[in-house]
């Protein structure tokens, strides 16, 4: 039987190759590596940088010089990694690169994780033959989105966010202009980027290699309200965050940091730690019923879920005549936030004038959501304010706090109780699989069995459509992550061919575990995955994993909330958003 192996040598190691799309995967996949800024593994490839050049040699014998993530594998091919050409190439790229760069490197919020500054320093950049960028050819840094920031002197036009833009949210908000030396990589028409239907979904500034596009950081603001002994700070973190953190500090992702996380934060000088996941778990008990009060009437179906703050944002901006598709309920975060607002003061005898609340979040454009006018009451936001992932992890840093040396803890009661249906909600999937554990037992008063359903679980396929039985009632629930895959379910609603009753987007690929928050992650495409395996181990361990169990909810509707959909809770955890497709972007 022939031996239909496929290989290629790789400084003179045989490898075997597969269906990798290109070369600079199969070094990968040897245990190699050679050093890119324009290649992403979830990206088309582009070719810009010429950073990933290899030497093949061909059998017989002619020599290339090749760019390897451009390059597909080819049988009987012998690849160099580090010849003289290939690392002067690289060396004179970088220098090239580095002569119209602005070089603040201490001030910059990507130093020490920046891939320019990196490869820099491998290939022992000291002197620059090229001259310096002009002092007057720096263009504005632009500070004007809520989320972002974009520092134009600091691109260097390998095009990884235009693509991210494109190819996640098929939204094209940033693009190349002009031509030659006066290339430029910017929203239309040079506009700030507050003023376009940007979405706030921070995958542009995950995929930047260098500090060109960047998290807006509030850990200043923060601390300041921590370090104020008149102010009452509490926290709140998403589940996905629990998954990702202790990336930073060197555990490998998916490992639950929960009890870490909350020892870091009591260090920091928080006073009160909460869950996010306990307003998941309240977020179910309110769509769950409203899910289930449309499927009778039959109205507005079907339901699109509403955590997502980038999606809520689409739909105003790109599809308002659809807003009443979307759940009334807040996000996780903004329920638990005017609970809190509400509560502490009087659980814990705490002056609401100087109780901050803070949440961290794996999304960027949470920071957006904060500051809408629907979210606060009395001219007064209900969550002041938002970090992110990688915001936490420098303040614990700046802090001196070892985080790996803390005694895990548990969070405050009562608002950090959670089942592990509150935990999914942090991967693509988990809001429908937690509604629909819900909302089962709601319709039928039978629990389901197994509660598990793994058809709606997966980073890898962005779309997928499940059909459920509730008891001879027939429910079709999509789930979608990315924008580009949410506008194709829209487009099949508009054209009356949609058979879901259930939409549940999420923004960024996989859902928040893959967040423009979270710790970058842009050359490993299995790092989603292992974070989504991380809380769904967490589900499967819990004691309690369907939300109308949480006794702390039971306890918070029967003291305070009366029932799921009740007036109060519509009051407290639902509100309204409103077409801006002709109105101004700048909201907030």
């Amino acid at each position: 039987m022939a031996d239909n192996k496929k290989t290629l040598f790789i400084e003179g190691k045989e490898v075997e190759f597969t269906d990798e799309p290109n070369l600079l995967e199969v070094i990968r996949k040897a245990g190699m590596n050679v050093p890119t800024f324009c290649y992403r593994p979830d990206l088309t490839s582009f070719g810009a940088c010429r950073m990933c050049v290899v030497e093949v040699e061909y059998p017989n014998g002619r020599k290339m010089i090749n760019s390897s993530c451009t390059m597909p594998p080819e049988t009987g091919i012998k690849v160099h990694l580090n010849t003289e050409a290939t690392r002067r190439i690289r060396k004179t790229v970088l220098e090239l690169l580095l002569a119209n760069h602005d070089r603040k490197c201490l001030t910059c919020e990507r130093s020490g994780n920046c891939e320019l500054q990196k490869y820099a320093e491998e290939y022992g950049i000291k002197n620059i033959r090229f001259p310096d960028k002009a002092l007057d050819s720096y263009l504005p840094v632009d500070e004007s989105s809520p989320a972002l920031v974009r520092d134009p002197n600091k691109c260097i036009l390998c095009g990884a966010c235009v693509r991210a833009c494109t190819e996640f949210q098929g939204h094209s908000v940033l693009g190349f202009a002009n031509r030659g030396s006066k290339t430029l990589v910017q929203p239309m028409n040079g506009r700030p980027l507050a003023e376009v239907d940007c979405v706030n979904c921070g995958q542009c500034a995950a995929v930047c290699p260098t500090g060109a596009l960047s998290i807006k950081n509030d850990t200043d603001k923060v601390w300041a309200e921590i370090t104020n002994p008149a102010k009452t700070v509490v926290v709140q973190m998403a589940p996905a965050t629990r998954v990702a953190l202790g990336e930073i500090f060197g555990l490998k992702p998916g490992e639950n940091t929960i009890g870490l996380m909350n020892a870091a934060l009591r260090r920091l000088g928080f006073d009160y730690v909460f869950d996010t996941n306990f307003s998941a778990d309240l977020t179910i008990m309110e769509e769950a019923t409203e899910f289930l009060g449309r499927l009778q009437s039959g109205e507005n179906l079907p339901l699109f879920t509403s955590c997502c703050p980038a999606w809520i944002k689409y739909l105003e901006t790109q599809h308002p005549d659809m807003l009443h598709h979307l759940s009334s309920c807040k996000s996780p975060m903004s329920m638990l936030s005017p609970v809190l607002v509400d509560l502490v003061p009087k659980y814990y005898n705490v002056d609401r004038e100087n109780l901050v609340v803070v949440a961290v979040m794996p999304c960027t454009a949470k920071k957006y959501e904060c500051k809408r006018p629907e979210l606060g009451r009395d001219g007064r936001p209900d969550t002041d304010y938002v970090i992110t992932t990688q915001e936490l992890g420098k303040m614990i840093r700046s802090a001196g706090i070892d985080f790996n040396a803390l005694e895990p803890e548990d969070n405050d009661s009562p608002f950090g109780e959670y089942t592990g249906a509150g935990t999914i909600f942090g991967a693509s999937g988990g809001v429908a699989e937690a509604a629909v554990r819900t909302a089962y037992e709601f319709a039928t008063g039978e629990e389901l069995n197994p509660v598990d359903i793994k058809e709606m679980r997966g980073t890898s396929n962005r779309s997928k459509t499940v059909e459920l039985d509730i008891k001879g009632t027939k429910v079709v629930v999509r789930v979608v992550s990315t924008l580009k895959e949410a506008e194709k379910a829209i487009q099949e609603i508009k054209r009356g061919e949609a058979n879901f009753q259930l939409l549940e987007v999420m923004a960024c690929p996989g859902g928040c575990i893959n967040g423009g928050g979270q710790p970058r992650s842009c050359d490993d495409s299995t790092v989603k995955g292992k974070r989504a395996d991380g809380l769904y181990k967490e589900d499967s361990e819990l004691p309690l994993r369907e939300s109308h169990k949480n006794p702390s909810i039971q306890k918070l509707y029967n003291e305070f909330l009366e029932k799921p959909g009740s007036h109060k809770a519509h009051e407290l955890l639902h509100t309204v958003y409103k077409n801006k497709f002709e109105g101004s972007y700048k909201d907030v």
